[in-house]
């Protein structure tokens, strides 16, 4: 239990000093007079003593009887740590914690930088107002110019750093509990069909760029993944591909393969016998050095380096020009992957988990209206199957009663292509 404390007295004075003029019977210490009187004092949880200055004894036992109460209910706060500013708490508690590699860190540290901290970095984390809090997020689409899934992601760091802080008991409640988060954005993808990504390979100019074009479509890897792909990783036999790095680049440090950001991204991936010939045989045509630290990496440029996401970038974009085809990104060949799984049936944990995605309403959220394309035509195969003979006259027959495929079908460019 905690005790209060006199400052401006002493407990224990000397048989000859002078009583305090003004409080009989007792003896002035230095601080008489100076500050509040009553001083709180009680151990918090750890053991660790805390004190409190008040202006009235009948304050300070308050105080005591308030922490000790909520010590009890496991609800203590330690009065000081709220002091803490918003950039300090951000920057050297939070930030740590999130237990994320190099590039990550600085990806999360300039999104602090930018956004959060010139708005309230030295600001006390308690002062925080859900007003403002909801107001800051305001700012990232109207003063910032934020767009897309970019304010989503900036809030997300930064509501997480008051989710922490009151985890680690600095503050009571996060002052963005009750504020909706920015709705998160996104642009309905449009990946190529088989027949425009064999247009491709066609079109690529150079051996590497016809394989890393073939292999991305067929597997769904992402640049960097395909970029740090090593021999080691490729079970022929088994046909899968063990993805846990991938190729990176960091200013002052170069090209380097690192290990993935998540849990999810590190995946044993199923590949077709089309995926380990073509493999196989780039390996005999272009092998791979046998040592240092690029052994075993599959795509290089003719001095041995690893491929830059920029020079991919650009090869592709030089691609879809001699193919005479619109503008594509390389990224969408990982989103045909994922069309051409929908397509043929795969449930959403299953694309979530090829893909590596986090979670499954991640994969959700950009392929939606594929997913809805799949149950429509779901339900024009079972309409034609189960279709009475005179319903059939005016339809199309379904695969299994005459092999023609209903319109809807037929209209999609992925579907047209499997199921050719």
């Amino acid at each position: 239990m905690g005790y209060v404390a006199d400052r401006w007295h002493k407990t224990r004075p000397k048989p000859d000093e002078p009583e305090c003029g003004e409080h009989k019977g007792l003896v002035a210490s230095k601080a008489h007079g100076t500050g509040k009187r009553w001083q709180a004092r009680y151990d918090d949880p750890t053991g660790r003593e805390v004190t409190s200055l008040h202006r009235t004894k009948a304050e300070a036992e308050a105080e005591i009887v308030k922490q000790e109460s909520d010590k009890q209910a496991g609800s203590w706060l330690d009065p000081k740590a709220g002091l803490v500013t918003v950039e300090k708490y951000a920057l050297e508690t939070w930030l740590p914690a999130q237990n994320l590699i190099g590039r990550s860190v600085k990806e999360y540290q300039g999104a602090l930088d930018r956004y959060l901290i010139p708005e309230w970095g030295n600001r006390q984390i308690r002062s925080i107002k859900p007003s403002e809090a909801g107001a800051w997020q305001q700012l990232l689409t109207s003063k910032y110019k934020l767009s897309g899934s970019t304010p989503n992601r900036v809030a997300r760091y930064v509501r997480g750093v008051f989710r922490l802080a009151v985890i680690d008991r600095v503050i009571a409640v996060s002052p963005f509990d009750g504020i909706k988060a920015p709705t998160l954005v996104e642009a309905a993808v449009h990946p190529p069909d088989v027949a425009e990504v064999k247009e491709l390979i066609a079109a690529a100019y150079k051996p590497i760029w016809r394989a890393m074009i073939e292999v991305t479509a067929l597997t769904g890897l992402r640049s960097g993944e395909l970029r740090g792909l090593t021999l080691d990783r490729i079970d022929f036999l088994r046909r899968t591909i063990q993805v846990d790095r991938q190729m990176v680049y960091e200013a002052g440090k170069g090209m380097f393969l690192d290990n993935l950001k998540t849990g999810a991204g590190r995946r044993l991936l199923p590949v077709t016998k089309r995926t380990v010939d073509l493999l196989a045989a780039y390996v005999a045509a272009h092998p791979p050095a046998a040592d240092g630290e690029r052994a075993g990496l599959l795509f290089t440029m003719p001095d041995g380096k690893p491929v830059g996401e920029s020079t991919l970038d650009s090869a592709f974009k030089t691609t879809c020009k001699k193919a005479k085809l619109g503008k594509r990104h390389w990224h969408e060949l990982r989103h045909h992957y994922a069309s051409v799984l929908i397509a043929g049936g795969e449930n959403p944990k299953v694309v979530q988990k090829r893909l590596g995605h986090k979670d499954v309403m991640t994969t959700l959220r950009t392929y939606a209206h594929l997913f809805a394309e799949a149950e429509e035509q779901t339900r024009d195969v079972l309409d034609a199957a189960w279709a009475e003979p005179g319903e059939t006259a005016s339809k199309e027959e379904s695969p299994q009663q005459g092999g023609r495929i209903p319109e809807s079908r037929r209209s999609t460019g992925v579907l047209r292509q499997v199921s050719g």
